[in-house]
């Protein structure tokens, strides 16, 4: 199920929608970087191809850091 998420970041709201197995995850890895969520949405976003949009940053950083872990 995709579901529409919201968070601060550098002081601006917004908003995007994720899969639930891709916020469970991001979860799992702030927690395992011992950082709050938040924090690591503001890197992944911070991080980002201007041209990409913050959805499909954080499926691809997911993503990767499944394949590190292999």
């Amino acid at each position: 199920m995709i579901r529409k998420h919201s968070a601060t970041l550098h002081g601006h709201r917004t908003s995007f929608s994720l899969e639930d197995a891709f916020w469970d995850e991001l979860n799992a890895i702030a927690t395992q970087k011992n950082m709050p969520l938040a924090a690591l949405l503001r890197e992944i976003d911070d991080g980002r191809s201007p041209d990409s949009n913050l959805s499909s940053a954080l499926r691809v950083f997911v993503l990767d850091w499944v394949r590190q872990a292999r």
